[in-house]
């Protein structure tokens, strides 16, 4: 590490550091994250966003979905028509998680 670089680390207490730690736990739960892209890439409904994660369960699906609606991550829509469809859209707070992951997959694709 440099010593320009050393200048600009902050310290991180231990609630910062929980707070990184649980956010890491949400989007790095398996399937979490590439449910996630779905949705935000145009994935909308349920069998769209299984159709776009590769090895992904039904079972699964719905329950991973669960937990991002109840993080308050994704919203859940049914739509009255015939039959009945819903539909999942990414929350503004989805929408900046996914922004502020813009950069650790950049951070990815050039170290792994």
């Amino acid at each position: 590490m440099t010593t320009a670089t050393q200048t600009t680390w902050h310290h991180i207490d231990d609630s910062q550091c929980r707070l990184f730690q649980s956010s890491l736990e949400l989007v790095g739960k398996r399937w979490s994250s590439g449910i996630l892209l779905a949705i935000a890439q145009g994935s909308s409904r349920f069998s769209e966003i299984l159709a776009t994660v590769t090895g992904l369960s039904d079972r699964l699906l719905s329950q991973r979905l669960k937990e991002l609606e109840k993080e308050g991550l994704v919203t859940r829509e049914v739509v009255a028509s015939t039959p009945v469809q819903v539909r999942y859209a990414l929350t503004d707070r989805g929408i900046d998680l996914m922004k502020s992951l813009q950069p650790l997959v950049a951070w990815g694709q050039r170290w792994t």
